[in-house]
């Protein structure tokens, strides 16, 4: 039984919400209609998994959210509004600790549940499987528990993992190919923050996002990393020293002009369920450059996006590298990596940027 709270100042939401889940005999559901009446259900219904309304009277969700990682952790699936304010406050949310987002809908109860109900079924049931780090703010839930005043937060580091190949050869043009899904916001701060603005190749991501929200997450990341952040609205000369993030609902390839390698936005293709589709951007990756050139890392993520592609581009000589299951919230699709043989490292999270300035030429020297 997974015992969902639903938290939402909504009637019609709470009403959708609970007409979606309750249809499935495995889900206890309840609901909370603002921030403060969830926290008071936390101790005593004790849920499994949480869907938290961002705008909301009384205690706002990101509020809510704050207290809830503090009080009694559990998974978080964020409900936005699918605007460029809504992203920017889910993505404060996946920061603070929530697991994923799912778009807020609106219109006719009957009308969305039959497009809406399946989105958020998967939603609930990845979320009740998802990996929270058990050492999250540990030290301000030791503090809550013990009536003390909470203490600053401070970065905890993980163990760095082994590598599992040697290290590969490369030319000096290169590609990092770079996939994630749910909880892939905070995971790819982690792995691009320390990289220097320097670093030599560019670097590609798809990450699974509506196309509101990722332009909000280039523009988040740009400003916290040494790195320039750039979401592929248009076709997009690669450069060094650059991250370039796919729009949502799109798919993100590469192509080569007279002038160089460019990254450019097309429309999804039925062939592959998630967008920007990694598997896709890794296979057109392939299409113009030797497979030494390049290296894929898939990260946290629900799904198999991106393990038959990073298979295949392993085989030919590519390097690739798996978030390891101790750190990755969902150890979907860097999971699948692993199972069909197509992780040449498997690293922590802490461990994946060191990695990649070891494998790509010059870029320690950087």
């Amino acid at each position: 039984m997974i015992k969902v709270l639903v938290v939402d100042d909504s009637a019609l939401a709470r009403k959708l919400f609970t007409r979606v889940l309750s249809r499935s005999p495995d889900f206890e559901v309840r609901v909370a209609r603002n921030g403060l009446e969830a926290l008071a259900q936390l101790d005593s219904f004790e849920p499994d998994v949480i869907t938290l309304d961002v705008q909301m009277p009384a205690m706002d969700g990101l509020e809510c959210l704050d207290r809830i990682m503090v009080q009694r952790p559990c998974p978080v699936v964020m409900v936005s509004t699918v605007t460029e304010e809504g992203a920017g406050a889910t993505l404060q949310a996946l920061r603070l600790g929530a697991v994923d987002f799912v778009p807020k809908p609106s219109g006719a109860v009957s009308l969305q549940i039959e497009e809406f109900g399946p989105r958020l079924e998967e939603k609930i049931r990845t979320a009740a499987a998802a990996r929270l780090p058990s050492t999250h703010r540990l030290r301000e839930r030791v503090q809550f528990r013990i009536g003390g005043a909470a203490a600053p937060r401070r970065a905890t580091p993980l163990a760095e993992g082994h590598e599992t190949a040697d290290r590969p050869q490369h030319g000096s043009e290169g590609l990092v190919l770079v996939g994630t899904s749910t909880g892939g916001p905070p995971a790819l701060e982690a792995l691009l923050t320390p990289l220097p603005a320097s670093f030599p190749w560019p670097i590609l991501v798809a990450q699974h996002m509506p196309a509101t929200f990722t332009g909000p997450l280039a523009r988040r990341i740009t400003g916290l990393c040494a790195l320039t952040v750039l979401e592929v609205a248009q076709p997009t000369r690669l450069q060094a020293g650059r991250v370039y993030i796919g729009r949502g609902d799109a798919d993100l390839v590469i192509s080569r002009r007279p002038a160089g390698l460019i990254a450019m936005t097309v429309p999804a293709h039925p062939r592959y369920p998630w967008h920007p589709s990694t598997d896709r951007l890794v296979r057109s990756a392939m299409e113009h450059l030797p497979a030494a050139q390049l290296i894929g890392v898939l990260m946290t993520g629900m799904g198999n996006d991106g393990a038959d592609a990073m298979t295949e581009l392993r085989a030919k000589g590519g390097a690739t590298i798996a978030e390891s299951e101790e750190t990755a919230i969902v150890w979907g699709m860097p999971g699948e990596l692993v199972r069909k043989g197509g992780a040449a490292y498997v690293l922590p999270l802490s461990g994946i940027a060191q990695c990649l300035q070891s494998l790509v030429p010059d870029a320690a020297r950087s």
